[in-house]
């Protein structure tokens, strides 16, 4: 009589089979996500349509946006393109990585350890094209070069005529404007990077909407004869509450143009972002066209923003809004379209760049970033990845250094400089009743509570410049400069030597 063989029999010989199984019934790793990463130049957070602007034409960031997340409070903790730069690549605030203008070049150590090179290093296919805005120190400008597998990176403010830049120079005939012109380049870079089969990362900086404003004449036409809403807080007379301190900075003093005749300016600043939309449009197409679209993440945002009139101020450093926010968007395509066109109030930051990297890509980062990760934002928008956040000037005239802190819905200013018929001043606005700035509450009864808790945050940040503050680049002062309870006779003697730069050679 036929008999089944017993349980205790076949134990082994299924538990052999189930082992030898395993390995085709796991889930094959997902691949590593492509990244772009695309930096206009001195775009202000108010200069692209889905912020709400109806006078300028952005049709490929408004979508990019629609299928991605919208970051409305993104903050670069020291607007000025040099140090900006170097914050992204780093995710170290300036006075950790020394690199600006009056401060000195970075040194080699820092860009290794950058979000460029350490994803290089784990197998990343990475390039870069247009303006880095550094050097490393002791080196020449051609040393950027090993650092990427494909480069087209220019010196300087680089220019808007694709054939004057050396990188992209192949172009210019159908290009003439550099910003298409680096969309080409980034074209041919995918298909560099689909032939050695490798995960890409990518970074584009534009030169766009950079003084001088010369855009593609094609879409100069878009804003031919128009005029444009002034934003509430436009003109010398609605800066006039200010503290004093501000109307010393290069962006009361210069950039006049915003002023003499905003028409104009407007009509150019538009055309130079639409020219650099129109990239990000024919990036995308390039990007469908190798098959990359499905797993490519797209972030978009800016060096600095720009103060274009408010105020009566022209230019960037300064931390109010116009000149500290630029437009943050990421697109994650991998994500449950649920989640596409969510708006993130959180407070970010150009450190944060880096961080976000390194966590999309899997490569590790180092340790001691300032930077927050937030890709976390991207599923969870309404979360937070901090509640303070610093905004330093270190450089100009010393009159209008500053340091400031960024709460939800709140910033707090100290200007410390005590000289020239100047006092030490505190300026408190609320962002949430007053996000054009026009009243400084710092003495309202009112607000003691918060200007009390904004200044114990604003403490905490000086009394880690001291022993954070990279040696040999002149921040060592800053921990006494900025200290709210020294008084200006300790503070006189430590004062930066002053030696702003002119337009034609520095941001």
């Amino acid at each position: 009589m036929f008999r089944l063989p017993s349980l205790r029999r076949l134990l082994p010989t299924a538990a052999v089979f189930l082992a030898a199984a395993a390995p085709a019934l796991t889930a094959a790793p997902a691949p590593k996500p492509n990244l772009v990463f695309l930096f206009s130049d001195d775009q202000t957070a108010r200069a692209v349509g889905c912020s709400g602007n109806a006078d300028v034409h952005t049709p490929h960031l408004d979508r990019l946006a629609r299928e991605g997340v919208r970051f409305t409070n993104h903050y670069n903790t020291t607007s000025i393109c040099m140090a900006s730069r170097v914050n992204v690549l780093t995710g170290l605030y300036e006075y950790r990585h020394g690199c600006n203008f009056d401060h000195g070049d970075l040194e080699r150590r820092l860009l290794n350890d950058s979000y460029a090179a350490r994803l290089r290093a784990a197998g990343y296919f990475t390039g870069f094209a247009g303006k880095i805005g550094f050097e490393l120190k002791g080196e020449t400008f051609e040393a950027f070069a090993p650092f990427f597998d494909r480069w087209a990176g220019g010196p300087g403010q680089t220019f808007y005529e694709t054939e004057k830049n050396a990188g992209i120079a192949r172009y210019a005939a159908p290009h003439p404007h550099s910003s298409r012109a680096y969309a080409a380049w980034a074209a041919d870079f995918f298909r560099d990077a689909k032939a050695a089969g490798k995960p890409f990362c990518l970074s584009i900086s534009f030169k766009a909407p950079h003084l001088p404003f010369t855009p593609d004449p094609a879409d100069l036409a878009l804003y031919a004869g128009r005029t444009f809403a002034r934003p509430p807080n436009y003109g010398v007379e609605h800066g006039r509450h200010l503290a004093a301190q501000a109307r010393t900075s290069r962006a009361a003093t210069g950039y006049r143009e915003w002023i003499n005749d905003y028409d104009r300016s407007t009509a150019l600043y538009y055309a130079l972002i639409t020219g650099v939309d129109a990239a990000v449009g024919l990036i995308r197409e390039a990007l469908a066209r190798e098959g990359f679209a499905d797993n490519t993440v797209i972030i978009f945002t800016s060096d600095n923003g720009y103060s274009a009139g408010a105020h009566g101020f022209g230019d960037k450093v300064l931390p109010y809004e116009e000149a500290a926010k630029s437009p943050l968007i990421i697109h994650d395509p991998r994500l449950p379209r649920a989640h596409a066109g969510a708006v993130s109030a959180a407070l970010s930051a150009n450190v944060d760049m880096a961080a976000t990297i390194f966590a999309l890509a899997g490569v590790p980062a180092p340790a001691d970033l300032d930077g927050r990760n937030l890709a976390p934002l991207l599923t969870a928008p309404a979360g937070r990845v901090r509640d303070h956040l610093p905004l330093f000037n270190f450089w100009g005239v010393p009159s209008a250094q500053s340091l400031a802190i960024v709460a939800p819905g709140w910033k707090y200013i100290h200007w410390y400089f005590g000289g020239d018929g100047l006092t030490p001043t505190d300026e408190l606005f609320d962002l949430s009743a007053d996000p054009y700035e026009m009243k400084n509450v710092a003495a309202d009864p009112r607000h003691a509570a918060r200007l009390a808790e904004l200044r114990r945050a604003y403490d905490t940040e000086v009394a880690r410049i001291g022993p954070g503050a990279l040696r040999g680049h002149g921040y060592e002062p800053y921990a006494t400069l900025f200290d709210r309870r020294v008084s200006w006779d300790r503070k006189a003697p430590l004062l930066p030597k002053s030696a702003s730069p002119t337009r034609k050679n520095k941001k």
